[in-house]
C-alpha cells in the first residue's frame, strides 16, 4: 500500500501548490490530513528534483517561516497541447512556408552550435553532438564502430507528431547533423516513421581519402 500512496501524496501537493499558491509545511498537513513528518519528506524530495522554490516569510511577532510554490521546472509535471498548438500552426502555412520555417531553424542551430564543426576529433564531435541532442529530450547514445564510422541512437523524439507530418522535420535534422559532423549521414530508421528509435549512421572521410586529395 506504501507505495502506491507516496506517489499520491506527491502529486496532491504538487496540484494544492499549482492550484493554490503558496504553503507551509503545516498548512500542507492540515489540508491533506497527515503529519507535517511525511509533508516534510514529500518537500524535501520535491526540492531535490528543483520542483519546489523556498519563501521566507517574515512576520511582525514569531518565528520567521518556509512557504513552498512550484518551480518552473515542476511545469514539465503537469499536461500541456505544445504539439498540437504547433500542428494547428504549421497547418496554417503552404508547404513552401513550413520548408523556410524549418530551414532557419536549422541555421539558427547551425550557428549555436558551431564549435562542434570547428573540433578536429571525430568521436569528439559525435559525442558532443549526441550530448545536446541527450539534453534536448532525445535520449540519445551513440556507437563507434571504427575510426570513421559512428551511430547516433535518438530513443525519443520530443516533435514526433509535428515530424510524423512534416517531413522536412526530419530532413532538416539530417542535414544539421551532416553539417555539424561534416560527415555523411544516413538516417535508417524513424519514430515518426514507426520505428523503434531514431538510427543515423554516420561516415567520416578516411584519412587515406584526405590524404590522397
Amino acid at each position: 500500500m506504501k507505495s502506491h500512496q507516496e506517489p499520491s501524496t506527491r502529486r496532491s501537493i504538487m496540484i494544492m501548490l499549482k492550484t493554490q499558491g503558496p504553503f507551509s509545511v503545516s498548512e500542507l498537513a492540515r489540508e491533506l490530513n497527515i503529519t507535517e513528518m511525511a509533508v516534510r519528506r514529500h518537500i524535501h524530495t520535491l526540492d531535490q528534483e528543483g520542483l519546489l522554490i523556498t519563501e521566507t516569510v517574515r512576520i511582525p511577532t514569531g518565528r520567521p517561516f518556509l512557504r513552498f510554490r512550484l518551480s518552473e521546472r515542476a511545469e514539465e509535471h503537469f499536461p500541456h497541447n505544445y504539439h498540437q498548438l504547433a500542428l494547428d500552426l504549421l497547418s496554417e502555412l503552404d508547404e513552401d512556408a513550413v520548408a523556410v520555417l524549418f530551414e532557419g531553424r536549422k541555421q539558427k542551430l547551425l550557428s549555436r552550435y558551431q564549435s562542434i564543426a570547428d573540433t578536429q576529433d571525430h568521436q569528439e564531435r559525435v559525442a558532443a553532438l549526441t550530448d545536446i541532442q541527450h539534453h534536448g529530450g532525445y535520449m540519445a547514445r551513440y556507437e563507434q564502430q571504427s575510426e570513421d564510422q559512428y551511430t547516433i541512437y535518438e530513443y525519443n523524439c520530443p516533435i514526433n507528431q509535428i515530424a510524423n507530418r512534416y517531413d522536412i522535420a526530419c530532413q532538416c535534422e539530417q542535414q544539421l547533423f551532416e553539417q555539424l559532423l561534416q560527415a555523411d549521414v544516413k538516417r535508417t530508421e524513424c519514430i515518426a516513421k514507426g520505428g523503434h528509435c531514431c538510427v543515423y549512421q554516420i561516415q567520416f572521410p578516411s584519412n587515406s581519402a584526405a590524404d590522397s586529395e
